[in-house]
């Protein structure tokens, strides 16, 4: 493969994608429309945490999988090998779905809907301007290796 094309094309770098889901649905929150998921803000702070907290260790446990293996974590940088351990081994999106949770986490941080609905958004963008692009890659580089993967290995959850 040419390496300067050597890579999925994504449409923007994944964090990026949530920071801007995250800064709408926030600005919308204080600014716009306040819509609450309970009258009870320490159920949902709770929520927020424990969603927060499977966030990072879901996005850690993958990041540290995908050094540990040797590969580039970066979607703009060439992927160097297939990884199969850790939260990869349930998931082929752990950091996708971590940013996904993070944004759920948001809404019930703020006790509201909008944030949280944002979600629907943010997995749409990440599942057709990263996810998909990055499977036509990796297929294209790993062929039969990473449709095996696929055959085992759920996309999301």
């Amino acid at each position: 493969m040419d390496t300067e094309k050597d890579n999925p094309g994504v449409i923007a770098f994944p964090p990026f994608i949530w920071l801007v889901s995250a800064i709408i649905s926030t600005l919308l929150h204080f600014f716009v429309i306040h819509l609450p998921i309970t009258t009870n803000y320490r159920v949902s702070l709770v929520c927020g945490i424990a969603l927060m907290m499977a966030a990072a260790v879901l996005a850690l446990s993958a990041l540290f999988t995908m050094l540990g293996a040797g590969t580039n974590v970066d979607p703009a940088k060439p992927a160097l090998t297939i990884v199969r351990g850790g939260p990869f081994r349930f998931t082929r999106n752990p950091m996708y779905l971590a940013l996904c949770f993070l944004q759920i986490a948001l809404g019930f941080f703020l006790n509201d809907w909008i944030p949280l609905l944002f979600v629907i958004p943010l997995f749409l963008i990440l599942h057709y301007g990263v996810v998909l692009r990055e499977e036509r890659y990796l297929t294209a580089k790993f062929g039969e290796p990473y449709l095996q993967l696929k055959r085992e290995v759920r996309r999301w959850l």
